[in-house]
C-alpha cells in the first residue's frame, strides 16, 4: 500500500479545482502527512484512521484530499498544531498546516465503539497505521446516510452508497451484526431505511455476479 501522503497528494493533483489556483508543491504533502502520524505516535495518542484513505487501503476508489480520524476530544490538547475551523458535539474539522483533518469524536458512543472494537494495523508506505476494519467502515458509512439524506446532500449519499457497494463486493461481510450495532445508535425509521438501501446494494451485487457468470 502506498504512503498516505502519496494518496493525499494524488487527490490534490487530480482535482481539477486545484488547477485553477496556485498551490504549494504537493510533493511536500508526503513528508508532511508522515509527520502527522509520527506526532500521533510520539505523543501516545489513541487514534483510528477512517474515511477515504482507510477505504483506499481496501478497495480502489475515489481520490481524497484530507485525513479522517477518530480521536478523544481530550487528546486535542496534545495536538495544538490542529487549528479548529468547525465543531459540534460529534465532529471537528481542523487544519494541520495546509492539510484538512476531519475528526470524529469518541464522545459519540458509536465512534467510541468503532475505535475500541474495529481497529487493525494496515501498512501505508513504510509505516504501520491504526486503521478501521472493513466492517467498521461499513458501519460508519451506513450511520452517516440518514443525516446526509435529511440534509439533501445527495452527491455525498451517492459516494457513500458506492463505497458500501465496493466493500461488500470485495469482502464477505455479515450485515446482521452490523445492523445490530446500528440499531443502538439510529432511530428505528432510519434503521429501516438503511436496511432498504442494503437490499438495493445487495441486489446490484447479485446482478454483477450473474453478469460475471455469463462471461465465464
Amino acid at each position: 500500500m502506498i504512503a498516505i501522503g502519496e494518496i493525499v497528494k494524488n487527490g490534490i493533483v487530480f482535482d481539477l479545482k486545484n488547477w485553477q489556483r496556485k498551490m504549494s508543491n504537493p510533493d511536500n504533502f508526503i513528508q508532511f502527512v508522515d509527520n502527522i502520524f509520527d506526532t500521533l505516535n510520539q505523543r501516545n495518542i489513541n487514534y483510528l484512521l477512517v474515511g477515504g484513505v482507510a477505504l483506499l487501503s481496501y478497495v480502489e476508489g475515489r481520490n481524497t484530499q484530507d485525513i479522517d480520524l477518530i480521536l478523544a476530544n481530550s487528546d486535542l490538547h496534545s495536538l495544538p498544531e490542529i487549528k479548529i475551523k468547525e465543531e459540534n458535539n460529534d465532529f471537528i474539522r481542523g487544519e494541520f498546516g495546509a492539510l484538512t483533518i476531519d475528526i470524529l469524536l469518541t464522545q459519540n458512543k458509536l465512534f467510541n465503539h468503532i475505535i475500541q472494537e474495529f481497529a487493525t494495523i494496515r501498512p501505508f508506505g513504510d509505516k504501520n497505521i491504526r486503521c478501521v476494519t472493513v466492517e467498521g467502515l461499513v458501519i460508519l458509512k451506513f450511520y452517516a446516510l440518514p443525516s446526509l439524506y435529511r440534509q439533501g446532500k445527495f452527491e455525498r449519499v451517492s459516494i457513500y452508497e458506492n463505497d458500501i457497494l465496493l466493500l461488500l463486493l470485495n469482502y464477505s461481510i455479515d450485515l446482521k451484526p452490523i445492523f445490530q450495532i446500528l440499531s443502538e445508535h439510529l432511530l428505528p425509521s432510519d434503521l429501516e431505511e438503511i436496511r432498504s438501501i442494503a437490499v438495493e446494494i445487495e441486489s446490484r451485487i447479485e446482478r454483477f455476479s450473474k453478469q460475471k457468470k455469463k462471461l465465464e
